[in-house]
C-alpha cells in the first residue's frame, strides 16, 4: 500500500485523492423495536452480540488505523480488532467513518458495538460513552513546518525558528478535526494564556490536516504525538516536538450500558498488552521505518486511490458481467496477488490463475497481456454464471457458487450440491448448506458416495476462498469508491 522522497508532488496526489476515495460514513441503519427496553438491551449486549455472532465496529481510515496495502486490509486498529474478534470467537464487521460525532451517535443509537480508534479519555466523554482500558498513552503536539533550508541548520538555529513556547500560539490560527479533543485542548490553552488562539474546526481527519501543513496550505494543526511521529518520518519538513498537553490515555469506546462487553474487552486488553504480539504490532505501525515507507508507496490505497495498477483494466472488463470491479479485484488478489507472471504448482498462471486447458479454450497463454488474461477469466466467470443461472436465480447467492466453482471446478460444486440435496440441505444456498458439503469432499465417506461424479476435492480451500474474497471485497468497499479510478502508470495491454 515505497518511496517517499519528493514531498510536493507526492503530497499533492494524496490530498487530491482523499475526498474521492472515501464516500463518507455510509452504513445501513439498523431498525429498533418500538417500546424495547433500551437499558436491558444494552446491559446484556455481549450476549446479544454472541447470539448474532458478529461484532460491529467503526474505525477510521488513515495510515495507522485501517487502510489497504497491496490489496490487503491492514492497520494497527484493524489488526487489534482481528485479535479481539478471534478471542471472542466472533465475526468482525468493520465500518469506517472519520466523523467523530457521527461515530459517537452511532454508538449511542446501537448502530455499532464499539468505536475502535485512538480516543482520548476525558471526563466529558466519560459522560457519553464507556471507555475500555487504555491501549496506549500519548500527548497532543503542535504540527508546524520547519523553516526554509532547515536541512542546513544546526539544532540551535532550528529551535529558534519554530514555536516551542505555548504563549507564542497567541494570534495563530490552528486547524483541528471537528469534534476532536484537540479543539477543546486548544480552547482551554487559549484561556490559560489570555486568549488569542484561533481554533478552526473542520471536517478533516488529523492526517489530512497534517498533510496540508506539509504542503503549506495551512500553518498549524494538532495531533496525537504517536501519529505525529509516524507522519514526520515521511514528511521530514514537519516539526512535532512542541507538546500542548500532558500524556493522556487512549482507549476504545462502548455504549455506557455495555457493561458485559466492556468487562470482556478489558480482560482481553489487560492480557494482550503484555504479549509480544502487541509489542510487535505497535512497533510495526509506530516505530518501524520500513512500514512507513511501504504504506506511502504506490500500493497504498489511502495515498494512491488504487488497489492495484490493473484497476482500470478490471473496471473496464468487469462491465461485461455487471460485476463491481472491486469484487473482481478481490478475486484477482486471491488468485495471483496481482502478479501476471504467477504460476501455481498445478500450472495455473497469470492474474486470473487459469488452468492451461481452460486458458486454451479462451485463447490465452502465460505470455498473454494482463488485459487478455483478465478478459479470459471474465469469459470463464460468464460461462459459470450461465451454468448456475437457471437453478440459482438470486444474483448474490449465485455469486458464491461462481467463486467456488472458479476455485475448485464446476463439477466438484455440482457434486457438493448433490450431496447437500441427498442429506437434507438446500442445494441452492451456499452458506451453511453447500459450503458444508464441499468441505466433506475430502472425506472418503462422502467422495465415494454414489452421487459424487468427480471424486476427491480439497474442499477447505474452496470454503475459505469464497469467504476471503467476499470479506476482502467488503474492505475494498469501505475504502475505495466504486466510481473512482486514480490515474496510474500505464500497464501492458
Amino acid at each position: 500500500m515505497n518511496r517517499f522522497i519528493k514531498i510536493n508532488s507526492r503530497l499533492f496526489l494524496i490530498i487530491l485523492t482523499i475526498p474521492l476515495i472515501f464516500g463518507g460514513c455510509r452504513r445501513e441503519r439498523g431498525s429498533r423495536r418500538d417500546g424495547a427496553d433500551h437499558r436491558t438491551e444494552q446491559v446484556t449486549n455481549l450476549e446479544r452480540i454472541r447470539e448474532k455472532g458478529v461484532l460491529k465496529v467503526v474505525t477510521e481510515f488513515n495510515s495507522t488505523s485501517y487502510f489497504i496495502y497491496r490489496g490487503q486490509p491492514m492497520g494497527f486498529q484493524f489488526e487489534l480488532l482481528n485479535a479481539l474478534a478471534n478471542h471472542l470467537a466472533l465475526e468482525l464487521e468493520v465500518h469506517v467513518c472519520n466523523d467523530l460525532q457521527q461515530n459517537f451517535r452511532d454508538l449511542t443509537e446501537g448502530e455499532v458495538d464499539l468505536i475502535a480508534m485512538n480516543l482520548t479519555v476525558t471526563s466529558d466523554r466519560k459522560q457519553l460513552v464507556g471507555f475500555t482500558l487504555p491501549l496506549q498513552q500519548t500527548r497532543q503536539v503542535l504540527v508546524q513546518r520547519k523553516p526554509e533550508h532547515w536541512e542546513k541548520m544546526n539544532q540551535t538555529q532550528l529551535e529558534t525558528n519554530v514555536l516551542r513556547n505555548q504563549l507564542n500560539l497567541a494570534g495563530k490560527t490552528i486547524y483541528v478535526q471537528s469534534g476532536s479533543v484537540h479543539a477543546s485542548t486548544l480552547m482551554n490553552l487559549s484561556d490559560e494564556i489570555g486568549g488569542g488562539i484561533q481554533v478552526r474546526e473542520v471536517e478533516l481527519e488529523s492526517e489530512q490536516l497534517i498533510q496540508r501543513v506539509a504542503l503549506g496550505e495551512i500553518d498549524y494543526t494538532v495531533c496525537d504525538e504517536n501519529v505525529g511521529l509516524v507522519n514526520n518520518t515521511y514528511f521530514p519538513v514537519l516539526d512535532v516536538k512542541t507538546a500542548i498537553s500532558f500524556p493522556q490515555n487512549m482507549a476504545w469506546a462502548v455504549h455506557l450500558k455495555s457493561d458485559s462487553l466492556k468487562a470482556e474487552i478489558d480482560d482481553w486488553i489487560r492480557d494482550y498488552r503484555e504479549t509480544r504480539s502487541y509489542t510487535r504490532l505497535y512497533n510495526k505501525y509506530f516505530k518501524n521505518r520500513h512500514t512507513y515507507r511501504n504504506i506511502h508507496s504506490e500500493y497504498y490505497a489511502l495515498g494512491s486511490g488504487r488497489i492495484s495498477k490493473y484497476d482500470e483494466i478490471l473496471k473496464k472488463e468487469s462491465e461485461s458481467i455487471h460485476w463491481d470491479w472491486r469484487l473482481l479485484a478481490s478475486m484477482v488478489y486471491q488468485e495471483s496477488r496481482f502478479n501476471p507472471e504467477a504460476v501455481s504448482w498445478a500450472g495455473a498462471f497469470g492474474l486470473m490463475q487459469l488452468m492451461p486447458r481452460t486458458a486454451r479454450n479462451y485463447g490465452v497463454t502465460i505470455e498473454s497481456s494482463p488485459r487478455a488474461q483478465v478478459r479470459a477469466g471474465i469469459q470463464f466467470i460468464q460461462w459459470l454464471d450461465e451454468r448456475f443461472r437457471e437453478v440459482i436465480t438470486d444474483d448474490q447467492e449465485r455469486l458464491s457458487f461462481i467463486l467456488a466453482a472458479y476455485n475448485v471446478g464446476y463439477g466438484h460444486i455440482q457434486d457438493a450440491r448433490r450431496l447437500a440435496e441427498k442429506n437434507g440441505s438446500d442445494p441452492n444456498l451456499w452458506i451453511g448448506n453447500v459450503e458444508e458439503w464441499i468441505l466433506k469432499k475430502s472425506d472418503p465417506v462422502y467422495y465415494n458416495d454414489k452421487v459424487v461424479k468427480y471424486g476427491y476435492a480439497r474442499g477447505s480451500e474452496t470454503y475459505h476462498y469464497v469467504r476471503e474474497v467476499l470479506e476482502r471485497y467488503e474492505h475494498y468497499k469501505n475504502i475505495i469508491n466504486s466510481d473512482v479510478i486514480a490515474s496510474s502508470r500505464p500497464v501492458e495491454e
